[in-house]
């Protein structure tokens, strides 16, 4: 993870159109912005859909980042914009936005690897989005929880206590028994 000097300096390269610097940051930041993405719309696919989105017009509006060494949070706000805007959307066309649509995974599950991730995504579910946010970004992207707390303008007790939790409660989900046995006699 590059520090705050190095990223205050990419953004102040990126803001006078220097594409190596567009690049870094997107480098640098794709990915967590696909976590917290994921963390609120539930679909691998649109959460790309949505980082990108987000990606994009966070460099339109590169200038209003007041704070260049608070980049990240800056555009982690942005990502939960637009994903709370894509669920909007979704809602309006009839899909029920409080959980991931497993449909289509169950689908594919007799049929491939993704039957493992069913109880994982329903356990996900399960969290809380700033729960999900915090245990994607720590335990999928690496970030710390000053990195965490920056991002997400918590404190790095709170960002400690939501992985605590999240952890907990993903413990709880995929420890319960997935089929209840049936004893025929």
């Amino acid at each position: 993870m590059l520090d705050d000097h190095q990223i205050a300096s990419l953004v102040e390269q990126a803001k006078r159109g220097d594409s190596p610097a567009f690049e870094a940051l997107a480098k640098a930041y794709l990915r967590a912005a696909y976590s917290v993405a994921l963390a609120t719309v539930g679909r691998p696919a649109d959460a790309e859909d949505v980082a990108q989105d987000a990606m994009l017009r966070a460099f339109e509006r590169l200038e209003s980042c007041r704070e260049p060494a608070r980049f990240g949070g800056w555009l982690l706000q942005i990502v939960r914009n637009q994903a709370l805007n894509w669920l909007d959307r979704r809602r309006l066309r009839e899909v029920p936005n409080h959980c991931i649509p497993l449909e289509p995974i169950l689908e594919d599950s007799a049929r491939g690897p993704m039957g493992e991730r069913v109880p994982l995504l329903r356990a996900l579910n399960a969290l809380t989005p700033v729960r999900r946010e915090v245990v994607l970004l720590h335990d999928l992207e690496g970030w710390t929880h000053g990195e965490i707390a920056l991002a997400l303008e918590i404190s790095e007790p709170m960002s400690r206590q939501h992985l605590f939790l999240a952890r907990r409660e993903l413990r709880r989900q995929l420890s319960e028994p997935l089929i209840e046995e049936v004893d025929h006699g």
